[in-house]
């Protein structure tokens, strides 16, 4: 952990059960702002990791409040999953971090740790192309079946794209006013 993240009093219990039950915690990176701590790791460890979050006695983060993907471009592991974690127990935060890239774009499912993640993670497949190997019905949750790429990557086109299956154009941004509806010129 880098000296200038400040961890709430009622975290460090959890980082310390983290350490004391995975000895290459040390390397990974701990980071945080206004008292929220994200732990950074490898998408091979986290089911692993979860599963401890859940049952252990000085962790009980029994809830996934949600789970968001984020896209770096200038990052060679650009593509990143976040899990935000929740202890009612004792009352307390954490966010969970693993990063990938595009051309591996891969990271186990959490569904048989919080069965929330399940639309969580048809969400952040059908729009940054994260696979959850596992999952038990990866499918688009919100984009038609046949669209094509993933519209939250930044290097995804902005406007002006034919939408076909429905026969109308989106209109590119610099175009679109509003006027008590978005509407176009």
């Amino acid at each position: 952990m880098t000296a200038e993240v400040h961890v709430p009093d009622r975290l460090q219990p959890v980082l310390t059960a983290l350490r004391d039950r995975f000895d290459w915690l040390g390397s990974a990176e701990i980071s945080g702002h206004r008292g929220e701590v994200t732990v950074e790791l490898p998408r091979e460890r986290l089911v692993e990791v979860a599963e401890f979050l859940r049952d252990d006695e000085a962790t009980r983060f029994e809830h996934l409040s949600d789970l968001s993907g984020t896209d770096y471009p200038h990052r060679p592991d650009r593509l990143c999953v976040d899990y935000h974690l929740y202890s009612f127990e004792h009352n307390v935060r954490l966010r969970l971090k693993v990063r990938v890239t595009v051309e591996d774009a891969h990271v186990a499912t959490v569904t048989g740790v919080w069965p929330t993640a399940d639309f969580h993670e048809r969400e952040v497949y059908d729009f940054f192309g994260v696979r959850f190997d596992g999952h038990p019905n990866l499918i688009r949750i919100l984009m038609p079946e046949d669209w094509q790429g993933y519209p939250l990557r930044k290097d995804y086109p902005l406007g002006g794209v034919d939408v076909d299956y429905k026969g109308v154009h989106i209109t590119p941004p610099e175009t679109r006013t509003y006027k008590g509806g978005w509407t176009s010129r």
